[in-house]
């Protein structure tokens, strides 16, 4: 009776899994549904930097700058989301896994209009990783144009 229970059980529940995991609406790979089964084998995310400070910039510019990072760990390494603190920064992980040894990028751009003095910008990284959620920051300064005077700029701080 235990052996045909065990039987049923390993035919039933892969097709249960694989039928939920089709109807799922949401896109991409859950960071829970990696690793299952790899051996301990995790990815660890290695940021060049977490901090980038833009400096001074002029209001209405859109800067952008690339979180370079390396997954020294043994498994692959999956992103499943990265978002930012307010719709002005809008951050662009990879989509692809990254093996081990690889390297890439969080392309991450910050859109000034309508902002003035310091910000202090952060970007929610959630990956595969133990622990999984990373938090890198943007930082600078925006400086508003006078506008009497086409090129002049001053210095704004809140």
């Amino acid at each position: 009776m235990k052996k045909a229970f065990l039987f049923v059980a390993t035919l039933i529940i892969p097709v249960a899994i694989a039928i939920t995991a089709c109807g799922s609406d949401k896109e991409g790979v859950s960071t829970n549904d990696i690793n299952i089964g790899g051996g301990g084998e995790k990815p660890v995310i290695e940021f060049d930097e977490e901090t980038h400070d833009f400096g001074k910039i002029t209001q209405g510019e859109k800067v952008s700058f690339s979180f370079r990072f390396k997954n020294s760990g043994k498994g692959n390494l999956l992103i499943s989301s990265a978002a930012a603190s307010c719709g002005c920064t809008v951050p662009k992980p990879p989509k692809d896994p990254i093996a081990p040894g690889a390297s890439d990028k969080i392309d991450v751009t910050f859109d000034s209009n309508g902002k003035s003095g310091k910000f202090d910008k952060q970007i929610t990284v959630i990956t595969n990783c133990d622990p999984n959620t990373k938090i890198l920051k943007i930082t600078g300064e925006i400086i508003v144009p006078v506008s009497n005077e086409p090129n002049a700029t001053k210095e704004v701080t809140k």
